[in-house]
């Protein structure tokens, strides 16, 4: 059982074939969105691996299997020798004597009444945090943990390559919530695996509390492992070519995305009011439009969301009848497949 809020446990299954499968039994959550999720990105490989430049990279998106077994429980694949970023950290500091809220005690000491600052005072004190600490435990901690500097250099690619794709993934899908303990690392790959995808569309941007404004999370801790290039060498030809690849492909991802806006399983609709569950689907899912199609979109307020919610009816409207095209004229059955991690999906086009 592990010590997290839920207290999921580990459970090992014996399947028809002989091998043992390892999954992870979660309790009061549903897991239907997270599935929709991986199927989601399991087109994206698909479409990655048609493209001559990703697919001679290797760009992919790390997955695993999600299994809804009610709609408030399920399996979720147990991704082996992997560790969060928390982890990866907390016990760099441990090993080296650093304080694990290091950058915390420096805030609280240049400023001890923080609740009664100004936003600029915080400003101040954060940066100040920043300037008396370096930064780079990550960077320093997968030095130490690779045998030589063939493999470290392996690894520096694979995950400054994964962390791009990813980013450019979740920009798409509204991705958020990606604290440390949401981000994983392979050990042996230096792969970026992300979980607990719940909160999809911009859902955290709207909080009323902390709200996330960033399109992904790409804070100093997650640039210096990607060393003297930092993010103008492999990370930003990454980004530019998934991109590319997902904008060129984009009436077969809308197909997709649609399904999240006209099911009721997404998380919007446990948390939005019935007057204001329609309008804000149609908000989320234009924001998702206008990144893979590259379309900039008028600023955001209560009195433009009411005068254009027709207009962005009838553009859902045309955008599902491009999907039935889509999916009358490829293969699309293999994204029922989604949550087997990478298998073939089918032609698309």
């Amino acid at each position: 059982v592990y010590p997290s809020k839920q207290h999921p446990r580990k459970v090992k299954i014996l399947g028809s074939d002989g091998n043992t499968y390892t999954f992870i039994l979660k309790g009061h959550e549903d897991l239907r969105q997270d599935e929709r999720v991986m199927q989601l990105f399991g087109l994206i490989n698909s479409l990655l691996t048609r493209d001559s430049e990703t697919a001679r990279r290797s760009l992919a998106i790390e997955r695993f299997p999600v299994i809804p077994l009610s709609s408030n429980s399920g399996l979720i694949g147990f991704y082996p020798n992997c560790q969060t970023l928390h982890e990866i950290i907390r016990d760099y500091r441990e090993t080296h004597g650093h304080y694990l809220n290091l950058e915390q005690r420096h805030a609280q000491q240049f400023s001890p009444n923080w609740e009664t600052l100004t936003v600029l005072q915080k400003v101040e004190s954060f940066e100040y945090a920043l300037s008396n600490t370096p930064g780079n435990d990550l960077q320093r901690a997968m030095w130490f943990k690779s045998p030589n500097a063939e493999t470290w250099l392996e690894r520096r690619t694979n995950y400054t390559r994964s962390l791009a794709v990813m980013s450019i993934a979740g920009y798409i899908l509204g991705l958020g919530d990606r604290h440390p303990t949401n981000i994983m690392m392979h050990d042996e790959t230096g792969k970026i695996v992300h979980i607990d995808l719940g909160d999809c569309f911009e859902l955290a941007v709207h909080r009323e509390k902390f709200p996330e404004t960033v399109p992904f999370r790409l804070t100093r801790m997650l640039i210096m492992p990607m060393e003297v290039s930092t993010i103008e060498g492999t990370f930003k030809f990454t980004a530019n070519h998934t991109m590319r690849v997902l904008r060129a492909n984009r009436d077969s991802l809308m197909a997709v995305l649609e399904a999240f806006v006209f099911d009721p399983l997404v998380s919007w609709s446990y948390t939005q009011d019935s007057d204001n569950a329609d309008t804000t689907a149609v908000a989320t899912t234009t924001t998702a439009a206008a990144a893979v199609t590259g379309r900039r979109q008028p600023p955001a307020n209560a009195a433009a969301t009411t005068n254009n919610n027709a207009n962005n009816q009838a553009q859902l409207s045309r955008w599902s009848a491009a999907g039935r095209a889509v999916s009358a004229q490829h293969d699309l059955t293999g994204i029922a497949l989604g949550s087997r991690p990478d298998e073939p999906l089918g032609n698309f086009a």
